[in-house]
């Protein structure tokens, strides 16, 4: 797909800016009253400021009118970002011009398999017969019927398609703007959740405000949503972040029981849309759930906040489990078996925290050993049980990653291979320093993992007390380090070292980034110890620094990237892929409803969404079976015979074999990354071209086939008819074989 420029209307703006939207929680604005003073939950708490400045708290009308001002600010930074995406969905392609083959090109590899069931789901007869079809699903994978509500999560897809079924919308609003707008609307409530959960950190919603100006600004690192629509973090991490901002507000201290169940089931609604949205939940999940354990050692939580954290992460997981159709990928996942070792260990070990801060630090450490090896046992042991191997490749891959030496796993050098799942650039910091965001957030985060660690060394000494007899005590700043503020804190940590070792995974960071940065620059932290430094700390400096420094920086920021951001997304282009319409129009007139195609997956599934045909693999990859066959299907593009390629497609069922120019011949990927080059590799082949090879690999004994089969030699011939060509694409039909007549015959018998 080529992406052209086109003739600028004088009177249209494109938007470029991907935006990230925010949880809306305007139902967590309750206060309390009694105990110490009054909790408002996106104010202060008790006669302090929560954030610790001590100024005295403002009159009820100034809280009413600052709040509003607040949550007013949130929808139009949130309604801003959808708007960006929009038009730069609008501008790159020239969506609304475009052809429904056109537009359905446009959603490119999975995206455009998950796109298809959506499309399914309309087109079926009724609800009831869209649903069955999901259910006994044998169009997605040749010879098999699977279910795919239970294999993937495309829970959202059915939810749409049966909401724009119901809605009277049908006749001024199309499927595919119904569905894009939904994706985009999601990306305003991300803006909103990360609002949110800097104005609960910092007390003040300029910080807030400050969190969505550098979300938009930076929005090649925050978001992928304008090219990659359907992709399942777009859906699900709107709903990570809105967690984020329940779990803060629920650590939040002098909280009433009513506003504490509030927030645990926001917690739990909120987890669970995370979970049922995307296949990759339990790691991300597994990582927070070591935020909280690490919480825990540091005595920073109460247990009753531990164990309701988990349970949360539990019953959501179960409840998904359930849904999925008893998806054993969920009963074997580490995040599960991590949560019921760490709450049994912590059962059998109440004593940890007790003796001096040495033996406390080695129960500690004893405690952590416990539970790594009562995980990987519970894990080994439910994977046996369930003969799970869904997930192997992920641990393939991050063995091949963090292990020296290279490797010849065909499904770990994919992914090792693509540079999303590489090593975080290192200009992902320039850009990130240049909107001034990296400056405040590495200060704000050295700030306070000081501050973490004094603060967990004095809550392991000894006579101290609990966590819960501490709370609300009034202790030293030390000591009273906020829970909430402790969370986040190894939130960003956490999945910043994720972001670092696979840059896929800084979309998940750089948002909550975004939030951590604004809380230090309005936050009382930072400020407090500068102008301790600089012997000028008073209540009333400290309070203007809160509000006029993020007052400049935002209108700085609005004065040198506001002309460039709009001069981008007036550059306007249109869709131009006339190689592959010509294909998908090829396909859907010129060959039968039922015909069975293999190729490349991601190429596979715009097939599926265009023409409906059947396919022989795709691009959901969780699932062992799928990633064998994908690996025979690919030996279509390695050194082997005709007979044995003809052999391995009619062993899946395929009719027709679709071969690419760009992956034959490619050039994007160094040597040894080419596809060509993995399938060599797991062959026992010498690669292709100049450069070394391992002295155990052997010379093929037979050409590229993708490159023979176009010669017309009578050994492809007499297997493969060529169908349709153009410059990017060769369809090859397999014709059918007849038995041998003769046990001598060199070649097999076959009929057109």
């Amino acid at each position: 797909m080529e992406l052209r420029k086109r003739v600028k209307p004088k009177h249209g703006l494109s938007q470029d800016a991907p935006s990230e939207g925010r949880c809306n929680h305007n139902a967590m604005s309750g206060t309390q009253e009694g105990g110490k003073g009054g909790v408002s939950l996106l104010g202060r708490s008790g006669s302090r400021s929560h954030s610790g400045s001590g100024v005295s708290p403002r009159r009820p009308w100034q809280q009413c009118v600052s709040m509003a001002a607040g949550l007013l600010v949130a929808v139009l930074l949130a309604l801003t970002q959808a708007w960006c995406v929009n038009g730069l969905h609008e501008n790159l392609l020239w969506f609304s011009q475009l052809t429904e083959v056109e537009r359905e090109i446009s959603f490119r590899t999975e995206c455009g398999l998950y796109y298809s069931y959506y499309k399914q789901m309309l087109h079926a007869p009724s609800i009831q017969e869209g649903l069955k079809e999901l259910i006994h699903d044998n169009l997605t994978e040749s010879k098999r019927t699977i279910n795919l509500l239970q294999r993937m999560n495309i829970y959202q897809e059915v939810f749409l398609s049966v909401l724009y079924r119901l809605l009277p919308i049908q006749s001024y609003l199309e499927p595919v703007y119904f569905y894009i707008y939904t994706v985009f609307s999601l990306q305003a409530v991300y803006v909103i959740a990360l609002y949110l959960t800097a104005w609960l950190l910092s007390g003040s919603w300029l910080a807030g405000a400050l969190t969505g100006v550098w979300y938009i600004l930076n929005r090649v690192d925050t978001t992928r949503v304008e090219f990659t629509i359907s992709l399942r973090e777009n859906w699900s991490l709107p709903f990570l972040a809105l967690q984020v901002t329940a779990i803060t507000c629920y650590l939040r201290p002098q909280l009433t029981t009513l506003q504490q169940k509030v927030m645990v089931w926001l917690m739990y609604v909120t987890t669970f849309c995370f979970c049922l949205t995307w296949q990759f939940n339990q790691f991300i999940l597994l990582v927070q759930a070591l935020v909280i354990y690490t919480l825990d050692c540091g005595d920073f939580l109460t247990t009753t906040q531990v164990t309701t954290l988990y349970l949360v992460q539990v019953s959501s997981l179960l409840s998904v489990w359930f849904l999925q159709f008893c998806n054993s990928m969920i009963l074997g996942s580490l995040v599960l078996s991590f949560i019921v070792a760490a709450l049994f260990i912590r059962h059998c070990q109440p004593g940890v925290k007790t003796g001096s801060l040495v033996v406390r630090l080695g129960k500690v450490l004893l405690h952590s050993a416990l539970v790594l090896l009562l995980t990987v046992t519970i894990n080994y042991l439910a994977k046996k049980a369930l003969q799970l191997r869904s997930d192997e490749h992920i641990f393939k891959f991050t063995k091949s990653k963090f292990a020296l030496g290279p490797t010849r796993d065909f499904d770990a050098s994919l992914y090792l291979c693509e540079e999303a799942f590489g090593l975080l650039p290192l200009d992902t910091l320039e850009r990130l320093a240049s909107t001034l965001l990296l400056y405040p957030y590495v200060l704000t985060l050295l700030l306070l993992c000081g501050m973490l660690v004094a603060a967990a060394l004095h809550n392991l000494r000894p006579s101290r007390g609990s966590t819960e007899e501490r709370k609300g005590a009034g202790e030293g700043q030390v000591a009273a380090f906020r829970p909430d503020v402790a969370y986040n804190l190894l939130h960003t940590l956490f999945y910043g070292l994720l972001a670092f070792s696979t840059m896929r995974m800084k979309y998940i960071w750089t948002g909550h980034m975004c939030a951590v940065a604004a809380y230090g620059v309005c936050g009382t932290e930072l400020w407090t110890v500068l102008l301790s430094a600089l012997r000028c700390n008073t209540k009333l400096l400290l309070r203007l620094v809160r509000y006029v420094v993020p007052v400049v920086m935002i209108g700085f920021l609005y004065y040198k990237f506001w002309p460039k951001l709009m001069e981008e997304l007036s550059e306007l282009r249109e869709f131009y892929d006339p190689d592959t319409v010509e294909l998908m129009t090829w396909i859907s007139t010129k060959t039968p409803k039922q015909a069975v195609f293999a190729g490349s997956m991601q190429l596979l599934a715009g097939i599926k969404l265009c023409t409906g045909r059947v396919l022989t693999n795709h691009p959901h990859y969780e699932d062992k079976d799928l990633r064998e066959r994908t690996r025979q299907v690919y030996q279509v593009y390695a050194r082997r015979s005709p007979e044995e390629v003809y052999d391995i497609l009619k062993a899946i069922g395929a009719d027709y074999v679709v071969l690419e120019n760009s992956i034959c011949y490619e050039r994007r990927h160094r040597r040894g990354c080419r596809l060509r080059d993995l399938l060599d590799l797991a062959n026992g082949h010498i690669m292709d071209g100049p450069g070394e090879n391992d002295p155990d690999l052997v010379p093929a004994t037979h050409p590229r086939f993708c490159d023979a089969i176009k010669t017309d030699a009578a050994a492809y011939n007499a297997l493969f008819t060529r169908t349709f060509q153009n410059k990017t694409f060769h369809v090859y039909r397999l014709k059918k074989k007849r038995k041998k007549n003769t046990k001598g015959s060199s070649e097999p018998s076959v009929t057109q």
